[in-house]
């Protein structure tokens, strides 16, 4: 089983990208191709499909989009082909947003997914999605501190609780020292 790959990007098709590292191209089925740009270095989160006569790797820019595609995997009906059209299609956000509000009009619009796929998405996911919804940040400051604790290891879901906690006039410094302190209790 694979967690990650760090390496370049080293070639770029509509349905996968080749990820370079340390001499060894890796083939990665990715929902969305142009999201990534040659000659650049990533790391990409990756679930390694096996069936009898299939071996893939999905290779995704987050880990809540692999989390979501793992989930949507386990949903009757559903293939790898499906979960990424979905996921190529909307946000980790918006995705699992209709499923908690049961907005089957919503998931229908992906590829492949009809009424049936739609009801038995929302009857086997909802409640079960506990996915990190990114927080829209109008104020860069708030940006500065979520990029700067994210370096730090902190990941999105611990850092959503604390942002909106934070005395926005102050400087980035100030808030960052905040958001750590919050973080540690």
């Amino acid at each position: 089983m694979y967690g990650y790959i760090v390496g370049v990007v080293t070639k770029i098709t509509p349905k996968n990208i080749i990820i370079e590292n340390h001499g060894i191209g890796y083939l990665l089925i990715v929902s969305n191709p142009y999201n990534f740009s040659m000659n650049q270095e990533y790391k990409v989160f990756l679930h390694q499909y096996v069936r009898e006569d299939i071996i893939d790797l999905y290779g995704f820019q987050q880990e809540e989009e692999k989390d979501l595609f793992l989930k949507l995997l386990s949903v009757s009906g559903i293939g790898p082909k499906s979960a990424l059209s979905i996921l190529a299609t909307g946000t980790v956000s918006e995705i699992v947003k209709a499923i908690e509000t049961r907005n089957d009009t919503y998931l229908r619009k992906f590829p492949g997914i009809g009424a049936k796929a739609s009801q038995q998405i929302i009857l086997d996911l909802k409640g079960k999605l506990n996915l990190v919804e990114e927080p829209n940040f109008q104020n860069t400051k708030l940006e500065d501190v979520e990029q700067a604790l994210l370096a730090l290891g902190y990941n999105k879901k611990e850092i959503g609780k604390v942002l909106p906690k934070l005395d926005q006039t102050q400087d980035e410094g100030i808030l960052v020292k905040q958001a750590l302190q919050a973080l540690v209790k």
